[in-house]
């Protein structure tokens, strides 16, 4: 008997791990709900609801498959070895398969779960499911891992002209198994997760794979062309939207890729701008993917750059409230922010301008801002989510250099020249026009408006950080 353990790839197509089980002889599935864990990880209450709903449809379509799913609650990792060993031993379980997981936390995890089936007589597989190459395969000429983008992403190119990773095959229905005590789940996924999210919010993000695969061909088809053109600009829809389907695993990488290439029969061929923009995007998650790996030191809420540990961050626990509710008297700013707590998501030109402004112009430590987007976010990852907010706060891989600083009001003017973006969010400016709704007491401090005024002057707090970011040499 095989059994596959499900994590953060909740998906029947393209699924490495249970195609190999598939193959090896009889199969039964796992999966540990972990919610003392999940709050550990900060992870969103909307990302779980999401996980939960797309557990319901996983183990229906497993269901059809003749492939039982057994549902463990326990609360925190450190308590997997033990019951999955009780597991495999009461259903003479011979191999357990996975997906490598790449975080502190999940490594060690998983050495404890593999220490402890071993020791029982039980092989485990772990394959590389995530990323396009396995980690720790990519590696410059001294054999070391890259640290900047360009290099890395030149490399990807090289072993991508060679050969476009494919996708697994489908896998068949199985014969029936005995009915097993383990099958019956003892509690309901509906009140597993104390935090309820609204039905509105819910809609904002359907589950299943089938949906996953529309957005994507979606984009293909229709966002593609001008991605490179119009991605900047939060008011245009030309985002892919599939962050989410990709963290969760419902959506392979190798599925974006093969999608990508389609037109060209899976041969490694640039044919537009767009084309390209979006795949340097899927190799900066690749990247940061990677650097997790290679640096373990960035989960573990460390900087990529060491010498910026030395920062003298603010304590300034008003302006982080005035950022994380949207109430910084910063239009652009604060439209973001009150999108993620709204939707879960924001647009990634505007997260990158919101994560610079509290790094930089409120010069207040970039985890407290990695901390609250991974606590909001529904698309939340975590290699990608430090890669983003060291890049903005000049302390990671390929960091902006410091004295590169978005002044908000600027990228506003430029990616929502209209103010469209703003009214959408902060209604209390609707009414003004297109060129005073970025800066609305620019002319005139006093101006009546249920609105904050700036909590902090651009111009004197981007001085600042050059000063300090000048001074670590």
């Amino acid at each position: 008997m095989q059994l596959v353990w499900f994590r953060q790839d909740l998906r029947l197509q393209d699924h490495t791990a249970l195609w190999h089980a598939r193959q090896s002889g009889p199969t039964v599935a796992f999966i540990a709900l972990s919610p003392q864990q999940w709050a550990l990880h900060d992870d969103a209450a909307i990302k779980i609801d999401c996980y939960l709903r797309q557990l319901h449809i996983l183990r229906q379509q497993l269901d059809t498959l003749n492939i039982p799913l057994i549902i463990q609650h326990i609360p925190l990792w450190s308590g997997i070895a033990h019951t999955l060993g009780e597991i495999c031993m009461e259903l003479k379980i011979k191999q357990v398969h996975a997906h490598v997981e790449l975080g502190v936390n999940e490594l060690r995890r998983d050495a404890q779960v593999q220490q402890q089936l071993e020791q029982q007589g039980i092989s485990v597989q772990l394959y590389h499911d995530r990323t396009l190459f396995p980690v720790g395969s990519i590696r410059n000429q001294s054999n070391k891992p890259y640290q900047v983008f360009g290099a890395f992403k030149k490399s990807c190119y090289e072993r991508l002209s060679i050969s476009i990773p494919s996708c697994y095959p489908a896998i068949d229905a199985q014969t029936a198994l005995a009915k097993h005590a383990l099958w019956q789940t003892p509690f309901t996924l509906d009140d597993f997760y104390s935090a309820k999210i609204s039905a509105e919010q819910q809609t904002l993000w359907p589950m299943s794979e089938a949906h996953a695969q529309h957005c994507l061909d979606e984009f293909m088809a229709h966002g593609l062309t001008h991605y490179a053109d119009e991605r900047d600009f939060p008011t245009l829809n030309s985002t892919s939207r599939i962050g989410l389907y990709l963290n969760l695993g419902i959506l392979s990488i190798r599925q974006c890729l093969q999608a990508l290439f389609r037109e060209q029969n899976g041969y490694f061929h640039l044919e537009g701008k767009g084309q390209q923009t979006w795949l340097d995007e899927l190799l900066w998650r690749e990247f940061y993917q990677h650097i997790l790996f290679d640096f373990p030191r960035v989960s573990k809420h460390q900087p990529f750059q060491i010498k910026t540990a030395h920062i003298a961050w603010r304590d300034a626990p008003q302006d982080l409230e005035a950022w994380q509710q949207g109430q910084t008297g910063i239009p652009i700013v604060d439209a973001g922010m009150r999108q993620l707590l709204a939707t879960g998501w924001m647009h990634n030109r505007v997260r990158m301008i919101c994560a610079m402004f509290l790094s930089k112009n409120l010069l207040i430590d970039w985890r407290l801002g990695e901390q609250w987007f991974m606590q909001h976010l529904v698309d939340g990852d975590l290699a990608a989510n430090n890669g983003g907010w060291q890049w903005c706060a000049s302390t990671g891989t390929d960091a902006v250099p410091y004295f590169r600083i978005f002044n908000p009001i600027s990228q506003s003017q430029k990616f929502d020249a209209h103010g469209d973006y703003l009214r959408q969010w902060l209604p209390e400016l609707a009414h003004l026009d297109a060129k005073q709704i970025h800066e609305p007491y620019a002319k005139n401090l006093q101006l009546d408006l249920n609105y904050p005024k700036p909590i902090v002057d651009l111009k004197q707090s981007r001085l600042r950080a050059i000063e300090i970011f000048k001074a670590l040499g």
